[in-house]
């Protein structure tokens, strides 16, 4: 049986060390692949990587855990996510459910009940990769036009374009997106464009303008009013915040 994929995400490189230590991976078919310790680093490592199961704590900073999994939902679907937390708080667990949590475990973490949680998930992603399989083709044509999406981010792009492109209908792609996603067209792309543009802002060498520009927005101000609907506030004090807390460490 192939090894599962698993990423840790936790600001404590003492919690890390202890799940790649003090459990066993092997014994549950799975293998640590890697590790972050920030918001903005886990949702790179899940794009990068492709884990199947992120072990993550929710108080991380610059993005929390809740937040990551929220955004990286969207792109990648069938990923497993487990909570592993100090905060036994009922609203966190509400939040989770929503998300669709496979678990939610308290810290100091049980290795024999986390192991029991591990093996639970392994039957529950081979059930989903068994139901993935039985549609091959359209699984295969949404990853084409996500692909195409990623490389073409800063042009006009639209159900239109992808029509021309891929020689289907508009509203073929629409319910694609819906069925092999979860979320709309324009949800999805809109979604990718920010993480673009927050990764630009930053690297700190590009103007809010430039980066709208390589984002896909040829308006700045179009760029900055959506950036702030999905982020709560403007490229600029989102910059400034990330910097700020990068000085203060």
């Amino acid at each position: 049986m192939k090894k599962l994929r698993v990423l840790l995400v936790d600001d404590e490189i003492m919690i890390r060390e202890g799940f790649k230590r003090l459990f066993d991976w092997a014994a549950h078919d799975c293998e640590v692949v890697g590790e972050a310790a920030d918001g903005m680093e886990a949702l790179t490592q899940i794009d990068t990587l492709c884990p199947d199961i992120v072990i993550m704590d929710i108080n991380i900073p610059i993005m929390s855990g809740l937040k990551v999994i929220q955004l990286s939902r969207i792109k990648h679907p069938r990923i497993a996510y487990v909570i592993v937390s100090g905060y036994d708080d009922f609203s966190y667990c509400q939040q989770a459910l929503r998300l669709q949590i496979t678990d939610y475990i308290l810290k100091p973490v049980n290795y024999e009940e986390f192991g029991t949680c591990i093996d639970n998930l392994k039957i529950s992603l081979f059930e989903q990769r068994v139901a993935a399989a039985e549609e091959p083709e359209q699984e295969r044509t949404i990853t084409g036009i996500t692909r195409y999406l990623q490389e073409h981010l800063a042009e006009e792009v639209s159900l239109s374009v992808l029509s021309e492109e891929f020689h289907l209908n508009p509203q073929y792609i629409s319910q694609l997106f819906k069925n092999e996603i979860g979320v709309g067209f324009l949800a999805y792309l809109t979604n990718i464009r920010m993480e673009k543009a927050k990764k630009l802002l930053l690297s700190g060498s590009l103007s809010v303008a430039e980066v709208a520009e390589q984002a896909g927005y040829g308006d700045y101000r179009v760029f900055t009013k959506v950036f702030k609907k999905s982020e709560g506030i403007t490229p600029s004090q989102y910059r400034r915040d990330f910097l700020e807390m990068a000085e203060t460490k």
